[in-house]
């Protein structure tokens, strides 16, 4: 283990500093239950200096690469593409006051995990305006008089990145635009082959679009969240080391040509590139190594920076980058903390290229302190056995981390699989565990989680979905309270007023054969006996909100529910007790490039509400909606 015990901020002397103790906590029995292993370490410490980085991260990419490189076969072929407080909510409505005029009229917005933080989206809204981010185009809508007022091409020329994801977040008069690009020696970088990179564009609204600054760095986003007037934005960069791509050769033989590589690797293999622009000025930079970090198990694998902007301001500058020498493939935010959380990397090895065994599958996940503007300091690592399915999985309440995992085989024949909820406590820069319930869905896997406040709802599902009511008031006691049984399964969950939850996802027959898109209104006031009060079901469908919750919107002033199903949207209502359907909204066919003439019926992606109309977003355009009879009432299409 490394020396030293103070945390050196960001950007701060290159000191090296352990910020986990490897003398954690020893779970008690009740802790380790059945779900897996018990909690395992995780340090963080900064490195001495760049030739100690290049040495320890040399040493742990040795350890780890394979006959085919890592277990991420990014680092070998290219960066995976991109795309989960009262005080505090006070602070981000502020922000957005300074930022721009006061919002329009009463709307909806993103349908964001935790309240006082935003999640990137392909719309946002004010209520003053529309703002999307489809088919490589941003337009602004004028909801008011239903007409466009303002497009920005987004792809830079390049007709590749034409159907590329371009999420966005929207603050007053400003927008942060996440794109995909490349890098390359024909941008003045000093990579030897082109690599995937991340693509910011800072655009000013007050008139026409216009791009005010951008900022590319080498990797792709994980995610990004949005509290008071600071963006961040975590990307994953593999470590750009070119391993030969012939299949000659015994493993062995491979596996030592692989090390060589890296032998003769620069510690820039691992440090991400950079460049910003504004006001006709651009500048370059690396992440230095005084802002890189490393837990004290790694595979030199992948790096994680996380990016800090002021959307105030008229321009990105470098990112304030902070970077830890891990993985992460899920970003939970809340007014105050960010949490990046990933699966701990395995070497390359053909027995590891098999499926991992329950000692394997470890989560580890990392704190930090958002609470004032500028780049986030770290709090606390962590980790627990199992994998998440998604950011619901985790929860900050009453000073406790509550983290869902599932752990064990879900291939074999035994399906040994089980499911647990861990919380955990920051004592000094530690997540140790206090309390946990396993046992969850024994040969199932978790399909959705959701907490509210001192309970939480867990799915699982083999062949029937239970969903668990679980009390977890006791840190150190949690427990489930109650258990329903019913076919299919809901693979997201959203509360309701009344101590109602809605569930949406697939219906199953007795065998577990999925059967079509099913919402589902449970009544969970009482916590022993959870019930199913209706169900809207439509066989032989699927709906985009079971693996992406930004398609939901629940619109509590009338009890209204937009679901995309297929490639449209199904309006339904819940009042009471009982789902009823109002009808569906679709939008037309558009005639694709080429000389067929052929059309195709682009899915409609996002919904949300300005005063009493409903808009919904597709590709082709988009329409606005009598919510209460489904009749269009003006359709804009995308130019």
């Amino acid at each position: 283990m490394r020396r030293g015990t103070k945390f050196a901020a960001a950007g701060g002397a290159l000191v090296a500093v352990v910020l986990l103790a490897s003398n954690a906590p020893v779970p008690t029995p009740s802790e380790r239950g059945s779900a897996g292993s018990s909690m395992v370490p995780v340090s963080l410490a900064y490195f001495d200096s760049c030739a100690d980085a290049l040495t320890e991260l040399r040493a742990a990419a040795t350890a780890a690469v394979g006959p085919y490189g890592f277990t991420d076969e990014d680092t070998l072929l290219g960066d995976r593409a991109a795309l989960s407080a009262d005080s505090s909510a006070r602070t981000f409505a502020d922000a957005q006051n300074k930022a721009g005029p006061a919002p329009g009229a009463h709307h909806s917005t993103t349908n964001n995990h935790e309240t006082g933080v935003d999640e990137p989206d392909l719309v946002k809204t004010d209520g003053r305006r529309i703002v999307t981010a489809t088919a490589g185009m941003l337009r602004v809508v004028d909801p008011v008089d239903r007409r466009l007022i303002g497009k920005l091409d987004l792809t830079g020329g390049r007709e590749e990145l034409r159907w590329a994801e371009h999420p966005l977040l929207l603050l007053g008069d400003r927008a942060l635009v996440l794109a995909e690009d490349a890098l390359g020696p024909a941008d003045g970088f000093r990579s030897i082959r082109r690599v995937g990179a991340t693509r910011l564009l800072l655009v000013d609204l007050t008139g026409a679009p216009r791009v005010l600054g951008t900022y590319r760095i080498q990797g792709s986003v994980v995610d990004a969240r949005l509290t008071g007037g600071t963006a961040r934005v975590v990307v994953r960069a593999g470590t750009r080391l070119d391993f030969p791509l012939d299949v000659e050769g015994s493993d062995r033989v491979r596996t030592e040509r692989n090390r060589r590589v890296i032998a003769r690797a620069g510690v820039e293999a691992w440090l991400p590139e950079y460049e910003w622009t504004a006001a006709g000025e651009r500048h370059t930079g690396r992440v230095g190594c005084d802002r890189l970090s490393r837990p004290k198990r790694m595979t030199g694998s992948s790096t994680l920076t996380v990016l800090s902007f002021d959307l105030t301001a008229d321009r990105l500058g470098d990112g304030d980058p902070v970077g830890v020498v891990a993985d992460a493939d899920t970003v939970y935010g809340t007014a105050t903390s960010l949490y990046l959380a990933g699966q701990r990397p395995m070497p390359m090895t053909l027995a590891s290229r098999g499926r991992p065994s329950p000692a394997d599958q470890v989560t580890e996940i990392y704190q930090f302190d958002t609470g004032t503007p500028g780049p986030p300091r770290f709090l606390a690592a962590g980790s627990v056995p199992g994998w998440l399915i998604n950011q619901y999985a985790l929860s900050e309440w009453d000073g406790h981390l509550r983290v869902a995992t599932t752990t064990g085989d879900l291939w074999g024949e035994g399906r040994t699989s089980e499911s647990a909820v861990r919380v955990l406590r920051r004592e000094g820069s530690a997540l140790v565990p206090t309390g946990m319930v396993g046992g969850l869905g024994r040969g199932e896997r978790i399909y959705s989680v959701r907490y509210l406040g001192p309970v939480a709802y867990v799915v699982t599902f083999r062949q029937t979905d239970p969903l668990y009511s679980l009390d977890l008031a006791d840190p150190a006691a949690p427990r489930v309270t109650g258990e329903l049984k019913i076919t299919g399964y809901s693979a997201y969950l959203h509360p309701l007023p009344d101590a109602r939850l809605l569930g949406v996802g697939q219906e199953a027959n007795l065998d577990g054969r999925t059967e079509g898109v099913q919402v589902s209104l449970f009544d969970v006031r009482d916590p022993a006996r959870p019930t199913r009060l209706d169900q809207w079901h439509l066989p032989r469908a699927w709906s985009r909100a079971e693996h992406d919750p930004h398609a939901f919107l629940y619109w509590p002033d009338t009890g209204l529910l937009a679901i995309p199903v297929n490639d449209g949207v199904r309006l339904l209502r819940v009042t009471g007790d009982t789902i009823s359907e109002i009808g569906e909204v679709t939008h037309p066919a558009v005639r694709q490039d080429g000389g067929d003439q052929s059309t195709w019926s682009p899915p409609v992606r996002r919904s949300l509400m300005i005063g009493d109309v409903l808009w919904t977003v597709s590709e082709a355009g988009l329409r606005a909606t009598d919510p209460t009879t489904a009749r269009s009432l003006s359709w804009i299409a995308n130019t």
